[in-house]
């Protein structure tokens, strides 16, 4: 049965976040609130995990998974940023912004797009998401919680615990969240591109 555990949203509980950090170093899929809706993560560098994440959100890997970042300096470690990208990437974050953009080496290759070596980065604005990778001192690998044959993400605690119960090792439960996921943006190419529209405002990349 997948373990639960109720955890401040502006407050978290140390004790609670050191938990959740020993599942997921042990190899454990969690899901999260974000600023925007649920997340399911894991350890960057668990190969069998993310097969597992990927299996659960059924994508292959074809489909941008999404490293969650502390702040922009760690956006800089795991993708190449010119400076024309640092300044939207500043403006818009943290905050409900997926961006694509070109991966490092610090990003293991079976994590990045097979052909287009790129990788989805975000900063979330979430207390319990910044206490976490805190914790774990690196970025975590994450992919949106919609499930298959669904267009909506799932944003309730205890719906998430009815649906995957066993699929998942723990959730953390921070309170329902937004109905709406990240607004995508591709920033590979000489202009933004849009392609998911979410939470976030699109203005923000001059869309």
């Amino acid at each position: 049965m997948t373990q639960v555990f109720q955890i401040h949203p502006e407050n978290p509980q140390l004790r609670l976040i050191r938990q959740a950090a020993k599942v997921i170093d042990g190899g454990g899929i969690v899901a999260v609130p974000t600023d925007s809706c649920y997340a399911i993560v894991c350890h960057l560098d668990d190969k069998a995990a993310v097969e597992r994440l990927r299996r659960i959100r059924k994508v292959d890997e074809k489909h941008h998974l999404t490293l969650l970042c502390r702040d922009l300096a760690e956006i800089a470690q795991y993708s190449r940023v010119d400076n024309r990208q640092y300044r939207m990437l500043k403006a818009a974050t943290p905050g409900p912004f997926t961006v694509i953009l070109e991966a490092t080496k610090e990003v293991p290759r079976r994590l990045s797009h097979p052909s287009r070596k790129t990788i989805g980065l975000r900063v979330p604005e979430n207390a319990i998401i910044h206490a976490l990778l805190a914790e774990l001192g690196q970025p975590l690998i994450s992919t949106t919680l919609i499930l298959p044959g669904s267009d909506m993400p799932l944003t309730d605690p205890e719906e998430i615990r009815i649906q995957l119960d066993k699929q998942l090792d723990m959730i953390i439960d921070g309170g329902a969240c937004s109905l709406e996921p990240t607004t995508v943006i591709d920033l590979t190419t000489d202009e933004p591109v849009l392609i998911r529209q979410g939470r976030g405002d699109a203005a923000m990349f001059g869309l």
